[in-house]
């Protein structure tokens, strides 16, 4: 099944609304989707490996919107409804409100260091994004912050595939089901080592 839509992302590449679709994908990720989009721009840099970095900055400003986006989302949600969600009492279960503050606290004391984590590694940037607008850090760090931690992963791919990209296509081709399955697991261990 995941073989398949990789071969499908691949040849979307190819097509008149290729570059649009990668934006929207990047953009949605940032502000809502779960499935990590990575693969999707690695895709795209490999096939095409002489636009790898134009894909780059595609995906590097789509998510940077869509992170603003998320930002907005969080930063609205906590001015009509924060207090009455930090208070009741089945969100209390898990979190109580002084420990709610204090991880607000915590987050504005290391702004630009969760920022960075968060854009740069397979940390969830949505959630990174939401909760930076709930909790009310200003919003210009936040955007340089994401601008530099994504725009150097994003483009850390293009450079990648610019200089192995031959060799790259041949790795996945082979060791497809490996990477699939070694993925979800890199993914939970970073959020792992980031909860400790």
């Amino acid at each position: 099944m995941f073989k398949s839509l990789y071969n499908w992302m691949g040849s979307r590449v190819y097509t008149k609304h290729g570059t649009l679709i990668l934006a929207v994908l990047f953009y949605l990720e940032a502000m809502v989707f779960i499935l990590p989009t990575d693969p999707m721009l690695i895709i795209y840099c490999i096939e095409r490996r002489n636009r790898a970095f134009w894909y780059a900055t595609v995906a590097t400003i789509s998510s940077v919107l869509g992170g603003i986006t998320g930002y907005i989302i969080g930063y609205y949600l906590w001015m009509y409804a924060g207090e009455a969600i930090i208070h009741n009492a089945w969100l209390n279960l898990i979190i109580k409100p002084d420990d709610f503050y204090y991880l607000c606290g915590l987050y504005k004391e290391h702004e630009y260091l969760a920022i960075f984590i968060a854009g740069f590694t397979p940390v969830p940037y949505k959630a990174a994004t939401f909760t930076a607008g709930f909790c009310s850090l200003a919003l210009m760090p936040f955007i340089i912050c994401s601008l530099l931690a994504r725009g150097a992963r994003f483009y850390m791919y293009a450079i990648a595939i610019s200089i192995w990209g031959k060799q790259i296509k041949e790795y996945i081709d082979r060791y497809f089901n490996l990477i699939v399955i070694c993925i979800p697991i890199l993914i939970a261990l970073c959020i792992w080592l980031c909860k400790r």
